[in-house]
């Protein structure tokens, strides 16, 4: 891909717990089958030749622990960026905004949540309604090859964890 192109992955965090013993909803913690799921996926993505050079998740702990596990799988090295523009009720424009504040990255991933990963992928692809059911430990890449004010992205495929 030429200069300013960009490889997107949105990452959906794995399954995780019903309730945090704090009570707050940004401290659930993914369970095992989460993270074995998520291992899973993220194995097949990387012998599909996935190598993010920025990861950039939610603060919250379930995705936290899901960007993690995909800095591991994926042999990423680097600092896990986090912010505030990937929590479940942020706006698909707001995190089109955060991609582009990285837009010399040739290759990102990002960790969160729904609903805003379906309406994220739907925005990205130029649609106003969200089309894609975004699954938990649910993977996506969509390619651009110019980084503007408007996403012009193109889906290249979905690996859920009943694939990998």
């Amino acid at each position: 891909m030429g200069s300013n192109s960009l490889e997107l992955y949105l990452l959906r965090h794995g399954i995780a717990e019903d309730r945090a013993p704090s009570g707050r909803d940004a401290d659930r913690a993914l369970t095992d089958a989460g993270k074995h799921k998520l291992e899973k996926v993220l194995k097949r993505a990387h012998k599909a030749g996935v190598h993010p050079t920025l990861i950039v998740s939610s603060p919250y702990k379930r995705a936290m622990e899901t960007a993690e596990i995909a800095a591991r799988e994926l042999e990423y090295n680097s600092e896990i960026v986090r912010s505030d523009r990937l929590t479940p009720n942020s706006s698909p424009p707001d995190l089109w905004s955060e991609i582009r504040a990285h837009r010399d990255e040739p290759s990102i991933l990002l960790a969160g949540h729904e609903p805003l990963f379906s309406a994220t992928v739907a925005y990205l692809l130029g649609s106003t309604r969200a089309m894609v059911e975004f699954r938990k430990g649910a993977l996506v890449r969509i390619d651009f090859s110019t980084i503007g004010a408007e996403p012009r992205g193109v889906l290249q495929w979905m690996l859920t964890p009943k694939l990998s």
